[in-house]
């Protein structure tokens, strides 16, 4: 059985208090002059794997955003390392087997890697990177080949968008409860609820861009301030 090259562990993060009280501009601003060089070295760390990273990793990148659907990054993580031997050839059973007492739904998402698997070595030959490439400078139109792909499971907008992210892809906002709630406290959006549509995801994104470049913050680096902001570290 073949076996993935095992990705680099995530360099150990500081920790900082979590922010209790709304998310402000000042807040922002002091966050990201405190952390901006940690921000930009795990970004740095995403575009090496776009760079560098072989098929194999790509394809592990998409399995962890299957796992955090509905989910913690943690969770996300903890349940990639169970199944890493399993990603490339495992059968659904032992991927199930693998993933119970890690992930919330061991079952569902042990269905999402086989389904997805089966249609991407049908459609691409698990080519992701060549895949991926192809859609040239039309990043929109890339990720709605990954959310509208009917073979491939578990990707909607927010997790197509991380998945983009977490390879080195620039330019996707992670449209989630951290960040929902950040922009709702900003008073950029009315409220924190997760949107359902392509459109509304567009609108809440555009909205996002727009109050980055106002405060003359890299956009991507701006998604990982809200996160760390909410969550106290800077992870994936």
């Amino acid at each position: 059985m073949t076996r993935l090259r095992r990705a680099p562990k995530l360099r150990k993060r500081r920790l900082v208090k979590k922010e209790k009280e709304p998310v402000t501009v000042e807040k922002i601003l002091r966050t990201h002059a405190e952390r901006g060089d940690e921000i930009r070295a795990r970004l740095a760390e995403f575009e090496a794997v776009w760079q560098s990273g072989t098929d194999e990793r790509l394809w592990e990148e998409m399995v962890f955003c299957f796992f955090t659907g509905g989910c913690s990054a943690r969770m996300g993580l903890r349940s990639v390392e169970a199944v890493r031997p399993l990603l490339r050839d495992g059968a659904h059973d032992d991927l199930m087997n693998a993933l119970v007492g890690v992930h919330r739904y061991p079952r569902a998402r042990a269905g999402y890697i086989v389904a997805s698997r089966d249609f991407l070595q049908e459609h691409c030959r698990l080519k992701l990177r060549e895949k991926l490439a192809n859609f040239g400078d039309n990043h929109l139109e890339r990720r709605d080949w990954l959310v509208r792909e009917k073979g491939i499971k578990g990707l909607g907008y927010k997790e197509a968008s991380h998945f983009l992210r977490n390879i080195g892809l620039k330019g996707y906002a992670i449209l989630d409860k951290h960040v929902l709630r950040s922009l709702a406290e900003l008073k950029i959006i009315d409220e924190a609820k997760p949107p359902n549509t392509r459109s509304k995801y567009l609108t809440i994104e555009r909205q996002f861009q727009e109050f980055s470049h106002r405060l003359n913050i890299d956009f991507d680096e701006m998604d990982l301030v809200l996160w760390s902001l909410k969550t106290g570290e800077i992870l994936k």
